[in-house]
């Protein structure tokens, strides 16, 4: 009798073996991501700009590396390349088989145009012009600095550890996974973030032309481009002892076909089927876990 234990979901998805770098994964989606990843046995470092919360992370959610995966923690800042080497190095020195897998996940939003856009006269070309003028060039640059910019040039950064990484690890081709959006699909402006919906986009499209490029380099690149999940960004906050956000008492989601917005097990399993060995033929292609909202609303899809 043939085995066919290859197919069983605990080895498809299975991330053993494999290191990851989670850019912004001490909160939102980099949290909910970490955490699938470290629960399939990867090893993996989080970044941000604030160390105590990391290390928090680390302490609450990280393994030994047996029983399951764990985390380390390194602080650095991904919008200048100063912070993007600190990062690489520090990584470098800690991972001798290089990285599998890097996620650009680090972003922000927020636009001046954004307050009270609900509340404008969409026909009234004075009113809505006013608004939208309350955005600055600054917040643009701000905006796509760190949204487009600093996804290249961490991308890019990564290239020899990703390099190492396919080397080391047999059977598994290392990816890029960007961390884009619905906002960069739909035909909507995001509740007035224009910037925010410019940058996604953006980063759409580079992860189309990373894709391409990368080829020769056998670096694989992938993106996942979320709906609506609780995290900062949605929220406003998180939780100071789970590091979580929470959408529950909010009406963001209910409108959606599925009646909710995301939660970390939906972004655990767009995660893990890219990330995992169940992936490793997957090349150029996006997932777009929105609970339905490019089907029901205009988008690019």
């Amino acid at each position: 009798m043939s085995d066919h234990t290859h197919l069983k979901a605990e080895n498809l998805f299975s991330c053993k073996g494999l290191t990851a770098v989670v850019t912004g994964g001490g909160t939102g989606i980099g949290l909910m991501q970490t955490l699938a990843l470290v629960e399939s046995g990867a090893r993996v470092f989080i970044t941000s700009r604030n160390a105590e919360k990391l290390q928090d992370v680390a302490k609450k959610y990280g393994g030994d590396g047996k029983t399951k995966g764990e985390i380390i923690p390194v602080q650095g800042d991904i919008s200048n390349k100063e912070g993007i080497e600190k990062l690489i190095k520090e990584i470098e020195g800690k991972a001798s088989g290089g990285v599998n897998v890097l996620f650009n996940n680090a972003g922000i939003a927020g636009e001046g145009s954004r307050e009270g856009y609900e509340d404008v006269n969409s026909e009234d070309a004075s009113a809505y012009s006013k608004q939208l003028l309350k955005s600055e060039f600054k917040e643009w640059d701000d905006i796509l600095h760190t949204n487009v910019a600093g996804q290249y040039f961490t991308a890019a950064a990564f290239i020899p550890l990703l390099n190492a990484g396919a080397k080391s690890t047999k059977g598994y081709a290392s990816q890029i996974i960007n961390v884009s959006s619905i906002s960069g699909l739909m035909k909507g402006a995001s509740g007035g973030q224009f910037a925010y919906a410019a940058s996604k986009a953006a980063l759409v499209q580079m992860s189309k032309v990373m894709a391409r490029e990368f080829l020769p380099l056998r670096i694989r690149v992938n993106q996942i481009a979320p709906g609506i999940f609780p995290s900062e960004m949605t929220a406003g906050d998180s939780d100071q002892h789970t590091h979580k956000s929470d959408l529950s008492d909010t009406s963001k989601g209910k409108g959606l076909p599925s009646g909710r917005p995301g939660k970390e097990d939906d972004m655990a399993a767009a995660t893990l089927y890219l990330a995992s060995y169940a992936g490793v033929f997957v090349n150029g292609q996006f997932i777009a876990p929105d609970g339905g909202a490019t089907v029901a609303t205009p988008s690019s899809i």
